[in-house]
């Protein structure tokens, strides 16, 4: 994507350089916010807090906790509380996936734990706190959205320069952006997700996993993009096994599942969690969502987020396909758009539904095209300790749930993010 719709200048700095520039707090549904403390709260307050107390339960069957993470992904964090309490994945619920490179707190919930293993889990990285029972568990979109602090380094304008900068910014962003899945997405700099959904939509499974094995990109860890390169080359998966990192745990089930089960590509896809199956067709789905939008930019300019001839309006904005099985075109020129991108990906609504792996399917559904931070401020603006003679800025806003910071910042610094 290369088109942007605010008309500020660019403010040139480095997104995520560390991981504490980026903190992601979850506002549940009841306005409660999951704070972030571990990195805000000395340690000798935290020590002081002593041993965790679990209120007693009553008929309650899911504890609800909140997890602070830091430069954790969401599966890792999963998968190192349901080892850390023996518990299997699949007990364990949450409102959404949350960034890696950051410091991330959120709300889960865990069937029946063993409030023993709770009061002693500790893994670096993770910390569980606030537990409470409740009779239902956490599930996908539970949540009203998502507080934002995010820290921009290695910006070269002076104090006065960056105020005026995201000032002008933050007035045009009131009236919004493109609301643009980001790149994340789509599988961070490999930007593999959204093309293995396309294969797996299309019943193309060994295709797939062979895409997902070994597309590699350019930053990557010689050590995976080694074993990534050599599987292409010898399709030998025994020899894959001792060569892909044993944090590379996603291909490693899918590769150990092949060599006891050789040629059953679409099975190996289900050695995966059913969380994470899921989104590779949602992958697919955002990106054709992403093409119409740059399509109405292309034709339209300005007024791309404007409702134009056939749109369907939600709350009185536009939003555009979702694609699925049970999804409908728009009516006039919206509708042209939506089926031109729809043509060119080669794909129909039919598609959309597999019977080889039910999570797959979806019956599409639309999202709004136009994107508001609320509350949108600048927290401070210092000297960048760790880029000399540069400057940095804090910034912080709220987003509702299902939309990415970094299509702010994209559109902020004018630059893609990873």
């Amino acid at each position: 994507m290369t088109e942007f719709f605010t008309t500020t200048k660019a403010i040139k700095a480095k997104v995520k350089q560390r991981y504490s520039d980026f903190i992601v707090e979850e506002v549940l549904k009841n306005g409660e916010k999951c704070s972030v403390e571990r990195f805000h709260i000395p340690y000798e307050q935290r020590v002081q807090r002593g041993e965790m107390i679990i209120p007693q339960r009553k008929n309650e069957e899911h504890l609800l906790l909140d997890m602070e993470k830091i430069n954790y992904d969401t599966a890792t964090a999963m998968a190192l509380i349901s080892r850390g309490l023996n518990v299997s994945k699949k007990r364990i619920g949450y409102a959404g996936l949350k960034d890696k490179r950051a410091i991330t707190c959120q709300r889960i919930s865990i069937y029946l734990p063993e409030t023993d293993l709770i009061k002693r889990f500790g893994v670096k990285g993770v910390e569980l706190r606030n537990p409470k029972w409740s009779d239902k568990r956490v599930e996908l979109g539970d949540l009203n959205g998502n507080q934002f602090t995010i820290t921009l380094r290695d910006i070269g304008e002076n104090e006065e320069e960056i105020k005026n900068i995201i000032n002008g910014f933050s007035k045009q962003a009131e009236k919004g952006v493109p609301n643009l899945f980001g790149n994340q997405r789509f599988g961070g700099k490999r930007m593999v997700t959204h093309k293995v959904g396309r294969l797996m939509l299309k019943g193309k499974f060994e295709e797939a996993v062979m895409l997902y094995l070994t597309e590699t990109y350019e930053e990557e860890k010689e050590d995976i993009k080694n074993a990534r390169i050599n599987l292409a080359k010898t399709r030998d998966y025994k020899q894959a096994l001792r060569e892909f990192p044993f944090d590379a745990r996603p291909e490693r089930a899918i590769i150990n599942h092949l060599i006891k089960f050789p040629n059953d590509y679409s099975g190996a896809f289900g050695v995966l969690p059913k969380k994470i199956r899921y989104l590779f067709s949602h992958a697919v789905q955002s990106d054709i969502f992403n093409k119409i939008i740059m399509e109405r930019i292309k034709q339209f300019g300005e007024k791309a987020l404007e409702s134009i001839e056939g749109d369907v309006l939600i709350d009185g904005v536009p939003a555009v396909l979702l694609s699925g099985f049970e999804s409908t075109y728009a009516e006039g020129k919206a509708g042209e758009i939506e089926k031109k991108i729809m043509q060119e990906e080669n794909l129909s609504f039919e598609d959309f539904k597999t019977d080889k792996m039910s999570e797959l399917s979806s019956k599409g559904d639309r999202k709004q095209i136009v994107l508001k931070p609320e509350n949108f401020k600048i927290e401070k603006i210092f000297a960048d300790e760790f880029n000399e003679g540069k400057k940095a800025v804090t910034m912080s806003f709220f987003l509702t749930k299902g939309n990415y910071a970094t299509t702010i910042l994209r559109e902020l610094i004018k630059e893609e993010i990873f």
